[in-house]
């Protein structure tokens, strides 16, 4: 059949990943760094996700096409939730005890280490997905916040004892995961507990930008204002900026 559809131009496509989070079809997905339509059938054609597009590569256009299927779409989406039969048990929300006591470190990032330096880790609570974390856990009131991307623990060589230790740490993708999701999820977490401050820590890289406006907005939605730091690193693991 003819009809309306979208259509993605990868020479402007950027990888930000924000039509993958806007398309609640699961229609799009990121495949070697660029966006592409997966099937026809799972793309209704109203194109929410064009507004979404930060170079313009969405547009929709009339051609033929196989038609909407709803059902496919509830089964993709299903299979897509990753829900574990009968409750996971990694889902349970555990609090560890620490001695470092509740403020994050007084230092500067890759600076000379306290003298009580030492390599255990630094993990306050579990699990650490955001997209798996109980805005309601226990340890998230009255923690110091840190939200990092997946890869800055993989760059950064003393991730847990400058940036985890304090902290309670909560890790996203913002390329390959559904923004809008976590925004939601922060959004909960800072209404229901006393979050005392936000860091997040996200790599140089243009998608990380995904996982700041998924923290700003939601710290707007939820009238919460905390104290607020951001800390860029490079793709060699190095602090490019604070602030």
């Amino acid at each position: 059949m003819r009809r309306t559809i979208i259509e993605i131009d990868e020479e402007k496509c950027n990888g930000c990943g924000l039509c993958v989070d806007a398309c609640h079809e699961g229609a799009i997905e990121l495949v070697d760094g660029k966006a592409r339509l997966v099937s026809d059938e799972y793309c209704d054609g109203l194109g929410d996700c064009l507004p979404e597009c930060p170079t313009n590569a969405i547009t929709l256009v009339e051609r033929e096409a196989k038609a909407f299927d709803e059902e496919a779409v509830r089964e993709r989406m299903q299979e897509r939730s990753g829900e574990c039969a009968g409750g996971c048990p990694g889902l349970a929300s555990v609090a560890f005890s620490t001695e470092r006591g509740d403020a994050p470190p007084a230092r500067t990032p890759g600076g000379d280490a306290p003298a009580d330096d030492h390599r255990d880790s630094e993990l306050r609570g579990w699990p650490v997905q955001l997209a798996l974390v109980n805005p309601r856990a226990g340890h998230l009131d009255g923690a110091h916040l840190l939200i990092a991307a997946d890869c800055a623990a993989y760059a950064h060589a003393d991730f847990h004892r400058d940036f985890m230790r304090g902290r309670v740490t909560v890790i996203g993708c913002p390329k390959l995961d559904d923004n809008g999701a976590y925004r939601e999820k922060l959004r909960e977490i800072l209404e229901n507990n006393d979050v005392r401050s936000i860091t997040v820590a996200r790599m140089e890289v243009p998608c990380c930008g995904g996982i700041v406006a998924a923290t700003r907005s939601a710290m707007l939605e939820a009238g919460v204002i905390v104290p607020y730091d951001e800390v860029v690193l490079g793709v060699g693991g190095e602090v490019v900026s604070t602030g």
